[in-house]
Order: C-alpha cells, then structure tokens, then sequence
C-alpha cells in the first residue's frame, strides 16, 4: 500500500428507479448514515475498493456506472480520512449487511432505500454534499 492508501475510504452511492422516482442507498452504523464505503486495501484502485466495499456491506454486485467514473471527494473526517464516491445504478432491492472480519458482526446496523430529500436528511454534512452531487448528475 502506497503512503496515504490508508487515509483513502472509497464508496459507492448507490440509486435504483421506482415507480418513477429515484432511491438511493443508505447504511446506519450508531447514529450515522453514509453510503457503503472502505479502505481501499494494498493495490487496489479506488473504483475497485469502492465496488468490492458495495459488496461485502450490502451483497450488492451488479452495479452499473451508467454515468461513468466519475467521483467526489469530502473533506478530512475521522482521523483525516477522505471518502471518494462513485455513482451507480442497481435493479437489486434487498441487501444483505456482510459482517466485518475483525469483529464477525456487520458494520452497520440498518439500510433503508431512501429519496435524495430523505438521505439529505439524514446524513451529515460531509454526506450531504455527497447526495446532492449525485442528485444533479442523475437529474432527480
């Protein structure tokens, strides 16, 4: 791992259509709602980390980058980390929370398909400039 991969965490923020309207991923873990994120690990590229991140929190492998690669960026966070998210598309609903190998429990303790009003709501600061990024770039 390169200096500095650690301080890297990369997502996904996650959105399926219904009945017309657009609903996007959302993970709790104690009072905080963000979209399924991680370190990337030794020799992984961001996208990478962010799609094998999607999977092991939510079961979720088939996201789709209709928007291509492009990512955002927030600001340092606990202990001046930064999260780069992407923006995929899912058909799946149910999502199954994989458990953490150090602790052998799931890192978060709830999901909800939220609308962006919802998961701006909900989410901090950070989070929020997250949805409204994706928000604008889906045109919902």
């Amino acid at each position: 791992m390169k200096p500095g991969d650690d301080r890297v965490s990369c997502g996904v923020v996650l959105v399926r259509e219904k009945d017309g309207d657009w609903l996007t991923l959302m993970l709790r873990a104690y009072q905080h709602w963000d979209f399924p994120k991680g370190i990337r690990e030794n020799g992984e590229k961001s996208l990478q980390a962010a799609v094998r991140e999607l999977y092991e929190e939510t079961g979720i492998n088939d996201a789709a980058f209709d928007w291509g690669e492009r990512f955002i960026e927030t600001g340092p966070y606990s202990r001046g980390k930064t999260a780069r998210y992407y923006l995929a598309g899912t058909s799946v609903e149910d999502v199954v929370m994989g458990l953490s190998p150090e602790t052998g429990v799931p890192e978060h303790h709830e999901w909800r398909w939220l609308s962006f009003d919802e998961a701006y709501d909900l989410a901090a600061p950070r989070v929020r400039m997250v949805v409204q990024w994706a928000r604008q770039i889906i045109g919902a």
